[in-house]
């Protein structure tokens, strides 16, 4: 669920082949964007809290990266455990909003000490949920899951420069971009000069890494 425009479907497609994968997006533009990929997938429209599928359909639900966003995530789980097979695995993950996500909390970082006062109500590490150790799989067995096992996926991603880098927040690419793009272009070339300071990157490729937490149980 919360398969936005299909960066992570053509991995499972990769993974399974496109007739074992489904995907469920609430944002039509983004579900259009998916779509235009010609994945071959069962991509519907459709929230986490009323995922449009019967129960036990599935061997396998995940939820990416997105369930911090979900208005009721106790919800979202629930109906990912109802369209898995008994015996199926459940399984999300979330970023360390709190520390080893170098993109995010620098960011963060950098806009806190330009706009002190104005980043307390959008940052995402003051209001998105399940971004610390434990409480994923807290959630999991609190929603009846079996078998839980948590822990951490360390990633990297490769910038070409900080251009590569900065362009998507200038799109209001996430909640982060969101407030960049809100700036008027004095203040957002601010940001952009603090957060480069800040990530300590010259003028060429550079690598960032990031720490995601993952829970996953049994139907």
């Amino acid at each position: 669920m919360g398969a936005g425009t299909g960066t992570g479907t053509r991995y499972l497609v990769d993974l399974v082949g496109p007739d074992r994968v489904a995907a469920v997006e609430p944002s039509e533009p983004f579900l259009e964007g998916l779509r235009s990929r010609g994945l071959g997938v069962d991509a519907r429209i459709g929230s986490a809290e009323a995922l449009p599928f019967p129960s036990d359909t599935f061997d396998a639900a995940l939820a990416q990266l997105v369930l911090n966003f979900v208005a009721e995530p106790e919800a979202g789980v629930a109906e990912m455990r109802r369209v898995t097979r008994p015996g199926g695995a459940v399984a999300a993950s979330v970023w360390d909003y709190y520390g080893e996500m170098t993109l995010l909390r620098t960011f963060w970082d950098a806009a806190a000490e330009l706009d002190p006062g104005g980043v307390d109500a959008v940052d995402e590490r003051r209001r998105m949920r399940f971004g610390r150790a434990g409480e994923l799989g807290e959630l999991w067995r609190q929603t009846g899951l079996l078998d839980v096992e948590e822990g951490e996926i360390v990633v990297s991603a490769e910038y070409g420069d900080f251009d590569d880098l900065w362009e998507p927040f200038t799109l209001g690419v996430g909640p982060a971009g969101s407030y960049a793009a809100s700036l008027d272009p004095e203040r957002q070339g601010a940001l952009e000069t603090e957060y480069r300071r800040r990530l300590a990157v010259g003028d060429g490729a550079f690598r960032l890494d990031a720490r995601a937490w993952f829970a996953v149980g049994r139907a």
